[in-house]
């Protein structure tokens, strides 16, 4: 009698034990701030991700709010001051958030439909236009998109650089757009000759999600150069939330295409396949190629 006594009170105990380090998180963290890049405009990426925000919030149990940040460098720095606690990076501006002491984890990246975990940074011309290669462009402008895109800036900025061109010298203009989407309507309407943007595959780019949208027309445009494959984009949260928090965290993004697979349709329209789970360790060669990025700027400036 007395150690069964001794069992329960010893479950009843770790029940209770359970139940107030979740109720700890949650007075620590009343809400929590999803924040995301400036892929497109803001009522694009509101459309897209506001059924995750429910989920999430159904999933913790703490209202998830949507953060859409001004550029690239916005998300690093809410991580950094702990107002963000979960986010979703370029390869590039997560690599740099690493490089500049941010506490940040990433637990969950993109694949695409043939279950790789990469992309591409392509350059486009419209397809009416004289150029061939990106040598054809000299002293024309070249719009790319932020100084913390990974295929909007640090891969292009790699890939001239092996063509023994340097940017400043070569174009006439080099003009940062703010957005993969801004980069395209500048191109379309002139302001620059040249765009460097994402593509998945010929099923999936930044264009044909415009060109759903029909904010342009994609058989405008041609590719005259394409990247190497890059690591796909990761989810990230701060490495110093609750453990159980994180965990939680985690298993709502694994299981959102059994518990909510409209709202994860939502973000991609149905182009890429699940999340899966990743670690800092995958972005290794994006920091690499961050300071080789770094190191051309040192040398042009």
């Amino acid at each position: 009698m007395f150690n069964r006594r001794l069992v329960i009170a010893a479950a009843v105990g770790l029940f209770t034990t359970g139940a107030a380090f979740a109720q700890d998180w949650k007075a620590q963290y009343p809400e929590l701030t999803f924040a995301i890049i400036p892929a497109e405009n803001a009522s694009g990426v509101t459309e897209r991700y506001n059924p995750l925000m429910a989920y999430l919030s159904k999933e913790l149990g703490v209202p998830v709010k949507l953060r859409i940040a001004n550029d690239y460098a916005a998300v690093i720095e809410g991580q950094r001051s702990g107002n963000i606690q979960i986010a979703s990076y370029g390869p590039s501006s997560f690599a740099r958030a690493l490089m500049t002491g941010v506490n940040t984890e990433a637990f969950a990246i993109e694949t695409n439909l043939d279950g790789t975990k990469g992309y591409y940074s392509v350059f486009y011309v419209k397809k009416d236009s004289p150029y061939q290669k990106i040598e054809d462009l000299k002293g024309k402008n070249l719009g790319l998109v932020d100084p913390n895109s990974t295929s909007g800036n640090n891969v292009p900025r790699f890939a001239l650089n092996q063509m023994k061109i340097d940017p400043a010298a070569f174009f006439g203009k080099v003009v940062y757009t703010g957005s993969h989407e801004n980069a395209v309507i500048a191109l379309n309407q002139g302001t620059v000759d040249v765009a460097a943007n994402w593509w998945n595959d010929e099923q999936e780019s930044n264009l044909l999600r415009m060109a759903r949208k029909n904010m342009v027309n994609a058989d405008d445009f041609r590719i005259i150069f394409k990247s190497d494959q890059i690591v796909n984009s990761p989810f990230a949260m701060l490495s110093t939330l609750p453990p159980d928090l994180k965990t939680k965290i985690r298993q709502a993004f694994m299981d959102i295409q059994t518990k909510d697979k409209a709202a994860f349709d939502k973000i991609y329209e149905g182009k890429q396949g699940p999340w899966q789970p990743v670690d800092n360790a995958a972005y290794k060669p994006i920091i690499e190629l961050n300071s080789f990025v770094d190191s051309l700027r040192k040398k042009s400036s």
